[in-house]
C-alpha cells in the first residue's frame, strides 16, 4: 500500500510539472510574436508584474500571512529568475535555435551534479545515463538542419544551463524542510522579477502596454495567466516536494511541448529524425524518473519528516 501511495503521489507531481513544461514550451511562440515590435524587458517586466497580481488576488479568498523568510526567500528566487531569463534571452538573440535548444538541454545533466555535491548525495549512474539519452534526444529533435558554428550566443548559453542548474538547486534549498507557504513565495518571485525587468527598460514596458493590440494582449494573457501563474507556481510548489534533479529532467520535456505547437499553430514540419529524438526524450525522462523516484525514496526513509506546508 505505501508503494501505492507514493506512486500516487508523484505521478500527481509529474502530471503538475509536465504541464508546466508544456505551457513553456508554447510560450516561445507567444513570445516570438510579442516581442517582434515590441522591448523583450518591457514585455517580461509586464508578464510578471500582472502575474504577481493575479497571485495576490488569488491569495485573498484565503490569505495566509506573509513572513519574513517568504519575502526574503521569494525575492531572491525571483532575481534568481530574472538573472536566468536575461541570459537566456540575449543567448537566444546571437545563436540559432538549434545550438540554444541542444546547449540549454545541457542543464539536464548540470542539475543532479550541482545537487549531488551539495547535499552528499549522488544519484546513481543510470540517472546520467538516462539524462545523456535525453540531450541526445533533443540533438535530434532540434537539430535536423545540423548545427552551426559556435558563437557568443553559444557560450551564453552554456552558462544559463549552468546557471538555471544552480537556479532550481538553489530553490530547492532555500524552501526545503521550512514551514513556507507556496503561493506567498510565488507571489515576491514574481513580482520581484517584474521589478528587475521594469527597471531595466520602464519605458519598454510603458510602449508596451500603450501599442499591444487585441491579438497581443491575448497572447500576453497566455502567458501570464498559463506560463507565469500556474507554471511558477506549480514548479515552486513541485520543488519543495521533489528534488530539483527530478525537475531538470521534466523539463527536459519541454522542446517536444515547443515543437508539438509549433507544428499545430506554428505550420512546422517533424522530420523522421526529430520524431526519433522526440521519443527518446520521453523514453529517456521516463526511465531517469523512475531511477531518481527510487533514489529519493530510499533516502527520505532515513530522514525525519518534512514540516508540512501552512
Amino acid at each position: 500500500m505505501s508503494r501505492i501511495t507514493d506512486f500516487a503521489r508523484s505521478a500527481k507531481i509529474d502530471i503538475v510539472l509536465i504541464g508546466a513544461a508544456m505551457v513553456w514550451g508554447a510560450s516561445y511562440l507567444a513570445a516570438k510574436d510579442l516581442i517582434a515590435n515590441q522591448s523583450l524587458w518591457g514585455m517580461m517586466a509586464i508578464r510578471f508584474g500582472s502575474a504577481g497580481v493575479i497571485l495576490l488576488l488569488i491569495r485573498a479568498f484565503k490569505p495566509v500571512k506573509f513572513s519574513m523568510t517568504e519575502v526574503w526567500v521569494g525575492s531572491a528566487v525571483g532575481a534568481g529568475l530574472a538573472a536566468v531569463m536575461t541570459l537566456e534571452t540575449n543567448g537566444i538573440h546571437l545563436t540559432t535555435a538549434t545550438n540554444a535548444g541542444l546547449i540549454i538541454s545541457l542543464s539536464i545533466i548540470f542539475t543532479p551534479i550541482i545537487e549531488g555535491w551539495l547535499r552528499k548525495f549522488w544519484l546513481p549512474k543510470n540517472f546520467f545515463v538516462a539524462a545523456v539519452g535525453a540531450i541526445i534526444g533533443v540533438a535530434f529533435l532540434v537539430g535536423g538542419n545540423g548545427l552551426h558554428q559556435p558563437n557568443l550566443g553559444d557560450l551564453l548559453m552554456f552558462g544559463a544551463a549552468i546557471l538555471r542548474a544552480l537556479y532550481q538547486v538553489f530553490q530547492g534549498s532555500l524552501t526545503a524542510e521550512k514551514s513556507l507557504t507556496t503561493i506567498n513565495l510565488t507571489i515576491f518571485q514574481t513580482l520581484g522579477a517584474g521589478l528587475i525587468f521594469f527597471v531595466v527598460d520602464a519605458g519598454g514596458a510603458i510602449r508596451a502596454a500603450q501599442n499591444y493590440g487585441a491579438n497581443e494582449w491575448l497572447l500576453l494573457a497566455f502567458l501570464v495567466l498559463f506560463c507565469t501563474v500556474y507554471g511558477f507556481f506549480a514548479m515552486m510548489w513541485g520543488i519543495r516536494k521533489t528534488s530539483a534533479s527530478r525537475i531538470a529532467l521534466l523539463q527536459g520535456t519541454e522542446p517536444v511541448w515547443a515543437v508539438l505547437i509549433a507544428m499545430v499553430f506554428g505550420g512546422e514540419q517533424l522530420t523522421w529524425v526529430g520524431a526519433i529524438g522526440a521519443a527518446l526524450i520521453i523514453a529517456s525522462c521516463y526511465w531517469g524518473l523512475g531511477i531518481e523516484q527510487r533514489a529519493r525514496l530510499l533516502r527520505a526513509s532515513a530522514k525525519p519528516p518534512i514540516q508540512p506546508e501552512r
